[in-house]
């Protein structure tokens, strides 16, 4: 039987022999594009709490929080093992030996066997890099590139504040050093050209991408992406015209690309639009019903 999606639930099981859960953490970090470095904006979509919207707070320490976000989900989890994602804001923008006290005190956690971490690809300085190939070495490591889309205009408007090139040269880095990297990709962005999405898709498929993660743009307050909405000058998805995009992206990757996420998920509280988005669990319901009426999988259009 053809797998219709190769999720990260499905690589964890595979390689740890057990369903393993993610922990969201806080490590007190900002990122050059809202402390002045690049910016003081920020990304015109990017939340106050930096898309760290579930994890504990910054005030606590990384332990506490682990333990918390253990409780969260031991009503549905019953395993023991986890891996520490650093979620908010950008996770590698810090003195070398704050990430490397940071990071390891995550993996003296007696629950924790490896490491997520979520940054910017203008924020792996070469000391930051040798750390990561210290860690990778000796525990399961993956990092998260914030690319969004290759088309630089759009990058321009909603204010990235960084060329593609820049994550090109990442992703040369990684690959030197054998580090996986997941590529995050937004489908909906404003004034984006209608294949974009596709190509940012196949494009990080060709700079070695292990992992993809899928978001819709969504509307959160007290952002400038509210204030372009509120002013009718961006339009967001149907559920429908989302779907049909995911299936788009699936279809024409590599079958070994872990998927870890098909759909973003925005806090309730100060999601604006779509309401549809919600319901986290209807849209993948709807995203795999339509893979089965089409009797479509990831990987089927996919040409070496």
């Amino acid at each position: 039987m053809t797998r219709k999606i190769y999720t990260l639930n499905d690589f964890l099981k595979e390689k740890f022999n057990e369903k393993i859960y993610k922990v969201s953490l806080d490590g007190g970090f900002t990122c050059p594009n809202r402390d002045g470095k690049l910016s003081n904006g920020g990304c015109i979509f990017c939340s106050e709490n930096g898309s760290g919207d579930f994890t504990s707070g910054k005030l606590k320490s990384i332990h506490t929080q682990i333990d918390e976000q253990i409780e969260l989900v031991s009503n549905k989890y019953k395993g023991n093992k986890y891996i520490a994602y650093f979620q908010n804001f950008t996770n590698t923008y810090a003195d070398v030996d704050y990430l490397r006290k940071t990071y390891e005190e995550a993996l003296s956690h007696k629950n924790i066997l490896g490491l997520a971490i979520a940054t910017r690809p203008d924020c792996l300085e070469d000391d930051t890099l040798e750390l990561l190939d210290e860690l990778n070495k000796k525990t399961f490591l993956w990092i998260e590139l914030g690319l969004q889309t290759i088309n630089d205009e759009v990058a321009k408007y909603f204010n990235r504040a960084y060329e593609t090139k820049i994550y090109e040269e990442a992703t040369k880095k990684l690959n030197n050093l054998r580090i996986k990297f997941v590529t995050h990709i937004i489908i909906g962005l404003p004034k984006e050209e209608k294949e974009d999405y596709l190509k940012t898709a196949i494009f990080s498929q060709n700079c070695g991408t292990w992992g993809i993660k899928l978001h819709l743009m969504y509307v959160v307050k007290n952002t400038p992406l509210e204030k372009l909405y509120q002013s009718g000058n961006l339009k967001v998805h149907s559920k429908e015209e989302y779907v049909e995009k995911v299936i788009n992206v699936l279809e024409n990757i590599s079958p070994e690309i872990i998927i870890h996420r098909l759909t973003g998920d925005g806090n309730r509280k100060t999601l604006i639009a779509p309401l549809w988005s919600i319901k986290k669990i209807g849209v993948l319901n709807s995203i795999h019903k339509e893979l089965k009426r089409r009797n479509t999988y990831q990987g089927k259009l996919y040409k070496k």
